[in-house]
């Protein structure tokens, strides 16, 4: 889609920034470093006592600078390359004779490895060496861990020790294992040789053994001239199965690629063994040294702003965000008990153990909605998968019912007004403390409750009535008189706030809210929200004006979120003047959120989903999503807005908004426990009324770049796909009801001779099914005992599903924190 001199995949620069903090990172799920910088950080180790926890600075050796040979009077071009294709840095020196070229990653498949090769390469003929020289400071030194050499391994150095001083009393210091080639001061490509390339590595691990298998391995690929190969083909796997793109101007491209670059870079590689996430901070893996990017630690930006992008487009990753949560409950109990209550109160900051480290109790006490945004992150995964092992078996119903039993327990009694109070406590407005009712607040409290109960049900444990009657009771502030929701009791109009807050109700807190009150939040809150705010503000003002159907506003306020971008490498800073957090990945999930599912109106949280299709005119005429399957792992075709071809969703939208708001998810009921799957708070009772309401049917899409284009559902090399049913839909007393289970592809019910056998083919039907991450939603007209047998004629089932039978094809395959090191809180 990119013409020429415009990739958006590469970002590209002839000199460096002056501000160290905006060069490119280089991370994996374990390792994370910045270009040419002399520390190198390792998930999950800290360094320091609670509120002085801090990632660990372990030395680079790989620090290492690529420089001009002396002497050689050419005049050389010097290029500096973020690849975003192949998670690379690349630096590059050309003259009229020869090419040097340096390129730095974090290898995707094996995460305990750094790589930076160096390739010289003749560019004419001539015979004579070339010299290039390597500039590196490495010191095998660090001012969070007691290191010392030991024996060399296979060629490589060896340095290993442990943290100086443990997170809590009582708890271990973690050891750090570190291999690597040493790099000479130059590299010479001798007489007679055309091209060269020479590899260093530097491996990381948790004991000797393991850093010295992760080695072996890596000189394994390396002797057979794969180890970057793999690397490549990996994330060339990674972006053929999530990305996204438009047809735009070329910065909103570089925009959502980076963005989409950096959030990826921090996530675990798919089906990877032995990984342990140690969640995401705002500044990702590479910050996070003493004094910088709030030190490293989680926040509830990992569950509101990063998870819903992460859920769409990675699942398994999405999993392992919510495995964080669990292996910190018990640290998220003591929390609670500490501050004189029940349940679990996860840590404002949060680092190892779950136990409170940020370094001032005015939030860590106050800012409770991180306990609201948790327990949101495990709905919509519910919603969206129902996979509910990860609930019986994993762990997740601890963190939801703990929640729910912290809430009951945090509220008081106001007789007066006869409802449930959150009091002394601080809203994602951090410009205000120790407030009465924060409507986010509690609303989000409502919606864990509401959560909880439904999922005992689903998992037929008890409801406690405790529950269900604070969520029934707890206050919601609202001002019928103007007809807005003030932000707290006592709220006055014309105050300013810091950043969105009660805008979230309705996105992405699952909230009713009519579109009068919704106009009213966004009016009241645009006026007075602060411009030094954090990035991700004014993506969420833009979801709620396309929701209202002002793309132009909403182009207009997502605008504002570019000046938190920097050149050349696309690096986000948590303030628009460059203060605050850097590599900023809050602000970039924030700013995802608001195309993936403002610009598209596909559902990322517990509404249902519509496209309405109203893309920003000349600013974006066509969204091109690669990723978003359906319950088989296919990509969906035929639904409103939306075309699929080429192993991709393209969403078209016309410049003047256009209301189009029939829904994807009409109410479904799951026979094997009468609970409905869509619905705000989890599963609901299956109703005659749910049972019988009439299906909304779906209009087929035209194509977006008219006939014969590349998205052409009629051509004949890229037209929808055939798609057999849905895997784990199938008529059961007149419907075809959902429970995607793509995480581990066991359906919730064994086909029966009534049932047709997952995967039935449906010849010359683009079958309609819900997005991997959504329900799905293919419903029949009644089916019931002495009608034709199944399968229906595919004619048939079209016309029932209200689309438009297509000619038969054969399916193709494959193709804010409070924190005093930052200069401004990041929400």
């Amino acid at each position: 889609m990119a013409g020429a001199g415009e990739d958006p995949t590469l970002f590209t620069a002839h000199s460096l920034p002056s501000d160290r903090r905006l060069w490119a990172s280089v991370t994996n799920a374990y390792l994370g470093t910045r270009v040419y910088h002399d520390t190198l950080h390792v998930s999950g180790i800290y360094n320091g006592a609670l509120g002085d926890t801090h990632r660990a600075v372990l030395p680079s050796p790989l620090n290492i600078r690529l420089e001009a040979p002396e002497g050689t009077g050419e005049q050389l071009t010097t290029t500096f390359v973020l690849d975003t294709n192949t998670g690379s840095f690349l630096h590059a020196l050309e003259g009229p004779s020869f090419r040097a070229s340096q390129r730095i990653y974090a290898h995707r498949t094996l995460p305990h490895v750094l790589v930076c090769g160096v390739s010289l390469a003749r560019r004419g003929p001539g015979g004579q060496p070339v010299t290039v020289r390597l500039r590196s400071a490495f010191s095998p030194e660090s001012p969070d861990l007691a290191l010392r050499l030991g024996p060399d391994f296979r060629g490589a150095r060896y340095l290993y020790g442990h943290t100086l001083t443990p997170e809590h009393p009582g708890a271990p210091r973690q050891e750090v294992h570190m291999l690597w080639t040493p790099a000479p001061t130059a590299l010479t490509l001798g007489e007679g040789q055309q091209h060269r390339t020479w590899e260093f590595l530097a491996v990381v691990g948790g004991s000797q053994a393991e850093a010295q298998a992760c080695l072996a391995e890596a000189l394994r690929l390396q002797a057979g001239g794969t180890l970057y190969a793999v690397h490549a083909l990996a994330w060339a796997r990674l972006w053929d199965s999530c990305g996204l793109d438009v047809v735009g101007p070329l910065p909103l491209r570089q925009a959502l690629r980076g963005a989409l670059y950096y959030l990826l870079s921090a996530l675990p590689e798919p089906g990877a063994p032995g990984q342990v996430c140690h969640g995401l901070s705002p500044g990702g893996l590479s910050n996070g040294s003493r004094e910088e990017c709030y030190w490293g630690h989680v926040f509830w930006d990992q569950d509101l702003w990063m998870f819903p992008n992460v859920l769409l487009f990675q699942p398994e990753a999405a999993r392992a965000l919510l495995q964080y949560r669990i292996q910190t409950l018990g640290g998220a109990l003591l929390n609670a008990q500490n501050l004189g209550y029940e349940g679990a109160k996860f840590a404002w900051e949060s680092a190892v153990s779950g136990l409170e480290v940020c370094p001032e109790d005015i939030y860590a006490i106050q800012e409770v909605h991180v306990n609201g945004a948790v327990a949101l992150a495990f709905q919509l995964y519910q919603h969206s998968t129902q996979d509910l092992q990860l609930f019986r078996e994993a762990g997740g119903w601890d963190v939801v019912s703990a929640v729910a039993e912290f809430w009951c327990s945090r509220v008081t009694w106001n007789p007066t007004e006869e409802k449930y109070h959150l009091i002394g406590v601080m809203p994602p407005d951090e410009y205000h403390s120790a407030v009465t009712n924060s409507v986010y607040t509690n609303v989000l409290a409502q919606s864990s409750l509401r959560f909880a109960a439904a999922l005992a049900q689903d998992l037929g444990r008890p409801v406690p009535r405790r529950w269900l009657e604070v969520a029934d009771k707890i206050k919601v502030p609202f001002d019928p008189t103007r007809n807005f929701h003030p932000e707290f009791d006592g709220y006055e109009l014309g105050e300013e706030v810091k950043q969105a807050d009660v805008v979230l109700l309705g996105y992405p807190v699952p909230f009713r809210v009519s579109p009068q009150v919704r106009r009213n939040n966004l009016e009241v809150y645009e006026a007075v929200t602060s411009p030094r705010g954090p990035a991700m503000t004014w993506s969420m003002f833009a979801v709620g004006w396309m929701e209202l159907k002002e793309p132009r506003r909403a182009w207009d306020l997502l605008q504002r979120s570019f000046a938190n971008i920097t050149e050349p490498f696309k690096v986000w800073t948590e303030n628009a003047d460059g203060s605050g957090a850097v590599n900023f990945l809050t602000g970039m999930g924030g700013f995802l959120q608001a195309v993936l599912f403002g610009f598209t109106g596909f559902s990322g949280g517990l509404r249902p989903t519509r496209l309405w299709r109203l893309l920003p005119g000349a600013q974006a005429r066509l969204l091109l999503l690669r990723g978003l399957r359906d319950s088989r792992g296919q990509v969906p075709g035929g639904a409103p807005g939306a075309s699929a071809g080429g192993g991709a969703v393209a969403v078209t939208g016309p410049a003047a908004p256009a209301p189009r708001t029939q829904g994807l998810l009409p109410p479904l009921c799951r026979p094997d426990t009468k609970f409905g799957l869509v619905g705000r708070g989890g599963s609901r009772p299956c109703s005659k009324e749910t049972q019988e309401r009439p299906v909304q049917t779906l209009e087929p899409s035209a194509a977006p770049l008219g006939p014969g284009g590349p998205l052409d559902p009629q051509s004949p090399s890229r037209g929808a796909e055939v798609l057999p049913l849905p895997r784990q839909c199938w008529g059961l007393q007149g419907h075809l009801w959902g429970a995607p289970r793509f995480m581990d592809g066991v359906p919730a019910h064994r086909p029966t001779p009534s049932h047709p056998p997952p995967g039935s083919q449906l010849p010359g039907l683009r079958a309609t099914s819900g997005f991997r991450g959504l329900q799905c939603k293919t419903l029949l007209k009644p089916h019931r005992q002495g009608a034709s047998p199944w399968p229906p004629a595919p004619a048939d089932l079209a016309r029932s599903l209200g689309l438009t039978p297509a000619p038969a094809v054969a399916p193709r395959r494959g193709g804010e924190h409070g924190h005093p090191a930052a200069e401004a809180e990041a929400g």
